[in-house]
């Protein structure tokens, strides 16, 4: 074994992870693994946690670096371990320096630790890549950090205030890629919408798919990830209406469908506003589907205002649902305030996604008959246009094949070819 990466969370900590991969690669280090860790939830923490203690069972001479927002967060915590070797923050993370020295077992906690003031970054570099290793598509970073302070999340701690890359590095990379074969790209970073406020110009989201469509005109396929809808610019949406290759499908940041909950959290969107946004894209874009997340059992959380949760899956005529049972994140304000019991708490998380499950279906049901643009990711499974995961029994991963769709089961399509 050279280096080994874990990877856990975001399609962002996808792309650092073959970042991470790289630099650790030029500083010369060996037989060691890496784990770029999230912090969403108490369970992603867990779930580290569990994995470190695994990899050095199973490689006990290799070294164990951890890094990622979890490590940000909580240093002292994976520092802890008696598996870990170094604990780096998420700045460092991607610098080939961080990976020349590595501790020696048995020092103190403290001499494990090199995590910085995320607070004090002000600034993100793309770094190129040739790819993701065993992915179909690629992804890039555009943005990284959030400005905003949601009382529920612990993200921006991790990774600072927002920042983004320049639109000509992010032009030149995913050229690289489609020069090496990509044929799909996403967009990635914590708060994409974001994007741009702290460049000179203060180009917009829209103004950066633009340059991207223009300027790398072999791209067939570009995605953008999660999005908050009330940042949604007028570029983006002429985007979303005239150009075919921008996918149909997006994924919204709703995490509830009640206003004193969205208040609660300190969203930005309400109910209406939600409902609306979806209307006007699909009055634009009429194939569009959306996924969203939705928190469940978040503080002060009554029955009814759950139920506005449950309404808001067919008002906005979701497809694709993430649900998350409330975690109470140390040190936001969340965290603080008065808890809906555990029970409740998986009982709704139940019952919402029996409700994103028959929205699924609803789905499923509807492209049996149509023909699709299947991106092929592994053997015997491929992505539509509208990112619905589609069975096969043809076609290369990497591959864009056109295919009818002649069934579908109870979690994804099923397709010929043609």
């Amino acid at each position: 074994m050279s280096i080994k990466v874990l990877t856990f969370g975001c399609r962002l900590n996808s792309y650092e992870s073959e970042v991470m991969k790289q630099q650790a690669t030029e500083a010369g280090l060996d037989n060691a693994i890496l784990v770029n860790t999230c912090a969403v939830t108490n369970e992603a923490v867990r779930q580290a946690r569990q994995q470190i203690r695994r990899a050095k069972r199973d490689n006990p001479n290799a070294r164990i670096i951890v890094t990622g927002c979890a490590a940000q967060t909580e240093s002292e915590r994976f520092a802890s371990m008696e598996e870990v070797d170094l604990v780096l923050g998420n700045d460092d993370k991607l610098k080939s320096d961080s990976y020349k020295s590595v501790p020696d077992f048995g020092v103190p906690m403290a001499e494990k630790i090199r995590v910085n003031d995320i607070m004090s970054v002000r600034e993100t570099a793309l770094h190129l890549i040739d790819g993701l290793e065993g992915r179909a598509r690629a992804f890039v970073q555009i943005q990284n950090g959030c400005d905003h302070r949601c009382t529920f999340c612990i993200i921006p701690f991790g990774r600072g205030n927002s920042r983004s890359v320049a639109m000509g590095p992010v032009v030149d990379q995913i050229a690289k890629l489609v020069d090496n074969g990509y044929r799909e790209v996403v967009l990635t970073g914590v708060d994409i919408t974001s994007y741009g406020a702290d460049l000179p110009g203060e180009p917009k989201l829209g103004a950066l798919v633009k340059s991207i469509l223009k300027h790398v005109p072999s791209l067939e396929r570009l995605r953008i990830s999660s999005i908050d809808s009330v940042e949604a610019d007028p570029d983006l949406m002429d985007c979303i209406a005239n150009e075919a290759r921008l996918m149909p499908h997006l994924h919204l940041s709703l995490q509830s469908g009640d206003n004193m909950i969205l208040k609660r959290m300190k969203r930005r969107h309400d109910r209406d506003h939600s409902i609306a946004f979806c209307k006007e894209v699909r009055a634009l874009r009429p194939d569009m589907v959306f996924g969203a997340d939705i928190i469940v059992g978040f503080p002060t959380e009554t029955e009814d205002m759950f139920q506005r949760s449950l309404d808001i899956v067919e008002e906005c005529d979701l497809t694709h649902l993430h649900v998350f049972p409330f975690s109470a994140r140390p040190g936001t304000p969340a965290a603080r305030m008065p808890a809906v019991k555990g029970p409740v708490i998986r009982e709704r998380a139940q019952r919402l996604r029996e409700a994103g499950e028959a929205a699924l279906q609803r789905h499923l049901q509807s492209q049996i008959g149509r023909e699709v643009q299947l991106l092929v990711e592994r053997n015997g499974l491929a992505r539509t246009e509208q990112f619905t995961l589609t069975e096969i029994d043809f076609g290369e991963p990497g591959e864009i094949v056109p295919a009818r769709i002649v069934d579908a089961t109870h979690r994804h399509l099923l397709a010929v070819g043609i």
